[in-house]
């Protein structure tokens, strides 16, 4: 692979049979309080924090821009091969990519 291939495949990503970008998980939520729709990138690389007992712990605090800043708390669980396999949210509650684009539609 030459060096422009690397930086492309670094920076265009792959993406897998699930539409999920290679070595990217996507979050939804909802807030409780506002019912505003959130989405961010989780970065299976770079942002998970190795458990003792084996696997991956991701914590991510989501704030919306538009209504009324309530922190939603979300904490993620992944096995050794960063698949996930436990997801907990305060605060929110986690919704679909399909849930997210319709609330998108609306605004």
């Amino acid at each position: 692979m030459s060096f422009f291939d690397s930086i492309k495949a670094l920076f265009g990503g792959s993406s897998s049979s699930s539409g999920q970008a290679a070595g990217v998980y996507w979050i939804y939520v909802r807030c409780r309080r506002c019912g505003e729709v959130i989405k961010t990138r989780l970065d299976l690389q770079n942002n998970l924090s190795q458990n003792d007992e084996g696997g991956y712990t991701a914590h991510k605090t989501l704030v919306g821009n538009h209504l009324c800043f309530q922190r939603v708390e979300v904490i993620l669980n992944f096995d050794e091969n960063r698949r996930l396999v436990n997801r907990d949210i305060s605060g929110g509650d986690f919704i679909t990519a399909e849930e997210y684009e319709a609330a998108q539609d609306h605004t």
